[in-house]
Order: C-alpha cells, then structure tokens, then sequence
C-alpha cells in the first residue's frame, strides 16, 4: 500500500511540475503562419518545449539580441559571433583571396538574426568556392562540420556562458524550462555536428547550473 501510495504521489508531483510551464510554450500557430524553416511549439509532447522566437524562449536562441563580451570583444548576438567566425581575420588570410566578400568581420560580430545569418550564408558560398571548410578565431583554424566536440564546440559553449551570464533574461528563462527536453524551432538532422545543437548544449549548462544550485543568483 505504501509503494501504492508513493507511486501515485510521485505520478501527481510529476503532472503538477508539468503544468506549471506557462501555456504559451505550446501555442498552436496556424500552418498558413508558420515559416517554411520553423518548427511549430503545439508539434511536440509536453515533456518537450520548442526554444520558439514567438515567446521569451527565444532569448535562448542564436538570433536573439543578447549582447556579451568575450575575449575582449563585445557581440550583439550569438548568431553574429557564429557567423563572423566564417569571415577572413588576417590580409593573408586564404579567404580573403575572394572580392565577393560584402562585410567585414567586425560588421558581421554586431549582427543579429536573419541578417546575421544571411552573412553568414555568403560567407558559406564563398568557404566553397574557395575549398575552405573551416573557421576561424582569435588566427585558430577549426573544422566547421566535425562529430568531436573539439575546439569549435568549446568556443560555442563558452559564448553561450558568457550570454547567459551577462544576461538575467537568458539565465531566468532557461532554468525556467526545469527538466523539459529543449528542442530547435528550425528542422534539424541527427547527423549535424554537436556545436551546431544549440537546444542540447544549453540543456548541458542548464543541468551544470541546477547540479551546483546555482538558480538566479
């Protein structure tokens, strides 16, 4: 009777945790209004939240406009430090053998969603032409597409640090997501490398951050 009764408790605290989440995370949106990348909040299950940029979870992604230093460098967005690592650093730099270049690295580092990307797109045009699949930063040349979690995924994670930590928004709304299973608002492959999964990367420094108990301090 008393595993019964523990079992039912634990069934009901489940449910109560669950429904806390503000309802908006899973708003339907109407398929006509739904762009041809995005992925719609009402599509998963509840035990699931779509990191989408029609609500304050799109603090958590690369397109929000969530300024930070890093390295002695200040960007206005996550997409932005993201794309400007496509860009040529030095005048010898092999990619600046290419005139179709239309900004400069340090226009692309204050950028911010689409416009980043769109950059960002260019610059992936230009990579191939050139034969060059790699980025750079700080003169440091790493492999773009890689299923390591080498130096590329480390920079990423420590500049998803440095956003969260300079940015009480970004840091109250990802603890605010408990134990849900975050999940990209844009299609994704299983086959993407690791620094391309944003969703499960934040999910890493948001368990870090509940395992130390460090919530909104």
């Amino acid at each position: 009777m008393k595993l019964l009764i523990l079992l039912f408790f634990t069934i009901a605290c489940s449910h109560v945790k669950k429904t806390n989440y503000p309802p908006q995370w899973w708003q339907e949106v109407p398929k006509d209004q739904l762009h041809w990348w995005e992925v719609s909040p009402a599509s998963v299950s509840k035990d699931q939240v779509v990191l989408s940029k029609r609500n304050q979870l799109g603090l958590l992604s690369n397109f929000a406009h969530t300024p930070f230093q890093f390295k002695g460098k200040r960007y206005q967005s996550m997409e932005g430090f993201w794309q400007a690592m496509k860009y040529p650093e030095l005048i010898k730099d092999p990619r600046s053998y290419s005139n179709k270049w239309s900004y400069q690295r340090g226009e692309v580092e204050s950028m911010v969603g689409f416009t980043a990307k769109k950059a960002g797109d260019e610059a992936s045009q230009i990579m191939r032409e050139l034969k060059i699949d790699w980025v750079s930063f700080e003169k440091v040349k790493m492999p773009y597409r890689t299923s390591i979690k080498g130096p590329h995924y480390q920079l990423i994670r420590k500049a998803m640090e440095a956003k969260l930590h300079q940015n009480m928004a970004v840091k109250k709304v990802l603890l605010a997501t408990g134990k849900l299973t975050l999940v990209a608002d844009h299609h994704t492959k299983t086959t993407d490398p690791p620094a391309w999964k944003y969703y499960q990367i934040w999910m890493e420094i948001r368990e870090s951050l509940q395992s130390k108990g460090k919530y909104l301090k």
